[in-house]
């Protein structure tokens, strides 16, 4: 019999208070190595109906059902891959292919259904996935829907559910998964030695540059791919070299390489030696395929090389480099690959990382959505002043780790009732976009006012009229200045000059003779020049801004339009605005 985890117990707990309080679809969100299995085999045990695990791949399923019956349980397989189609069974381990096809008798008394690699599952249309959820629902409406992943963020939708136990609401957007109500970060399997410690080696040779990808903000091609790899051909002979050097020097048993084409899969493999080395693609037959990884299993070879195919349901524990070289859209794709080689493994002590993409991903770091606005900026924790959730954002910070700016927009904290699990957003805004026509705050990137739905100008447009008007001067300031002047009534007001390269400058001027005056300043240069909003200072004498303007931020462009004689300043835009 097996005996479970404290964070495993933790997760069935929490599965069975929320599904005792709503039938909406939940996720658990476990690391490579954390033990899904033991928890899908608790929660089978404990169902009051049958229990269907879905997956994508025969791999996973034969995995899962093999693993579940090592613990001393019966359960049965619904494949046509592996050659079963098992019905009677408590829990049946299905491929999501097959099982759509299954007649309508199969989908009989099930209470619950776990979704292996549920990042997997569409969010709207028709899909073998809904399908299946579909004709069980018809059968069971309050059937209780599970999701089993280890990156739970998707590019191009971004996070799968909406809501997390933590106390964070991930997206305002409706998603198929409501909330996840578990999840344990990869950093705790590591440290407490449940997973293989990885070691980053700093590569001395070269890198390929993917950067122009990432600059787009938006998915690729194979076809840009292709295009970056044929323009870096070169780079290719010196990495693989460097590859087999650390391998043979460092005694490693076995090495994964994620290339990023079919093509250059074929390039990485005339590089290798002949005799060593297997290559596994989407196209490979699956018998074939299926008898390169019982070889590399059993390390008749030591290098395999694959192209988006091994990335989930692949289990070697002799893996003990990976390398990359291929670009990871997102820190989840790049945890999800280093999670190959993870796995413990008798007398193997870490697992080195070879990265040659050059993406800045981070195995330790957590996901964040929004935009990266300068490739410096770091991943920085943030408090909320009004409801303290702490939150993740792009930002700066020191050597000791204190941030001094940052990017972030929307505090994500939310509160669940504990009876009903309805959930209240805090809502904070520590930067904001305010509706010329009503005053509310909204989104720095809203094209539209969220209360009365008036048309907000957002900055490409406003830098792109700018740039067109013969009254208008757009401006990347170099430096500013602030300083503290006199009129002729020896009233004191604050002067602040943007520099471009060439020394030229626009200026503004600001009094504090008034309330309103103060107040002025306060709204319109504060809130979005401080380089942490939720300080909300309140100045009221040009000295004071003098004395703290180490607090305050540049902007990516200044908007000067011409006023008679004079150039005024009329939009300031900043980084996480475009």
């Amino acid at each position: 019999m097996y005996k479970l985890r404290d964070y495993q117990q933790q997760a069935v707990n929490n599965t069975i208070k929320f599904f005792q309080k709503k039938r909406v679809p939940a996720v658990i969100v476990l690391p490579t190595g954390a033990g899904k299995s033991l928890v899908i085999a608790e929660l089978a045990r404990i169902a009051k109906g049958r229990v269907l695990v879905l997956a994508h791949v025969k791999e996973l399923v034969e995995q899962n059902y093999e693993k579940y019956k090592s613990y001393g349980l019966s359960a049965g397989i619904f494949s046509a891959s592996l050659g079963k189609k098992d019905w009677d069974a408590k829990a049946i381990f299905g491929s999501v292919q097959s099982v759509a096809r299954a007649p309508k008798a199969f989908f009989e008394n099930f209470s619950l259904v776990v979704i292996d690699e549920c990042h997997r599952v569409a969010e709207e249309g028709s899909t073998q996935y809904q399908d299946v959820i579909t004709k069980l629902k018809e059968k069971n409406p309050e059937i209780c829907i599970l999701g089993l992943t280890a990156t739970p963020y998707r590019m191009g939708l971004g996070w799968i559910y909406e809501y997390s136990h933590q106390g964070e609401l991930k997206t305002e957007m409706q998603r198929f998964f409501k909330q996840c109500v578990y999840e344990l970060p990869l950093s705790y399997m590591i440290k407490n030695k449940f997973l293989t410690a990885p070691v980053k080696v700093d590569i001395p040779v070269t890198c390929y540059d993917f950067s122009e990808l990432t600059d787009r903000d938006r998915s690729y091609t194979m076809a840009e791919v292709e295009e970056i790899l044929k323009s870096q051909k070169r780079l290719t002979p010196l990495i693989i070299k460097n590859i087999i050097d650390i391998t043979e020097r460092y005694n490693r048993k076995g090495v994964m390489i994620f290339s990023s084409t079919i093509k250059h899969a074929e390039e990485i493999m005339s590089y290798l030696p002949e005799d060593d080395a297997r290559m596994v693609i989407g196209d490979t037959d699956m018998k074939e395929r299926d008898q390169i990884v019982e070889d590399f299993k059993k390390k008749k070879f030591k290098y395999l090389v694959n192209v988006s195919v091994l990335t989930t349901g692949f289990d070697a524990p002799h893996v003990d480099v990976i390398a990359i070289l291929r670009p990871t859209e997102s820190n989840s794709l790049y945890q999800q690959i280093v999670g190959r080689g993870l796995r413990l493994s008798p007398e193997k002590k870490d697992c080195y990382i070879l990265d040659y993409a050059g993406m800045g991903h981070d195995i330790f770091t957590p996901e964040i959505s929004d935009r990266r606005p300068a490739k410096d900026t770091v991943p920085v924790r943030v408090p909320c002043p009004v409801c303290e959730h702490v939150n993740d954002f792009w930002g700066y910070a020191d050597d000791d780790g204190d941030v001094y700016e940052h990017f972030g927009r929307k505090c994500r904290g939310a509160k669940q009732d504990p009876d009903t699990f309805q959930i209240v957003p805090c809502g904070y805004r520590f930067r904001s976009k305010i509706c010329h026509s009503c005053g509310c705050e909204n989104d720095i990137t809203a094209k539209a006012c969220e209360k009365c739905k008036a048309v907000l100008i957002d900055a490409d447009a406003k830098l792109k009229q700018a740039r067109l008007s013969k009254n208008a001067h757009v401006m990347t300031p170099e430096k500013i200045t602030y300083e503290e002047r006199k009129d002729k009534n020896s009233n004191p007001y604050l002067e602040i000059r943007y520099y471009d390269l060439d020394g030229q400058y626009i200026s503004e001027v600001h009094f504090f003779n008034n309330p309103t005056a103060i107040k002025k300043f306060n709204i319109n240069f504060l809130r979005s020049h401080l380089r942490k909003p939720e300080l909300a200072v309140e100045l009221d004498h040009p000295s004071q801004a003098v004395k703290y303007q180490v607090l305050f931020r540049k902007p990516s462009f200044v908007i000067a339009r011409k006023q008679d004689k004079y150039w005024k300043i009329t939009e300031k835009i900043f980084a996480e605005e475009l």
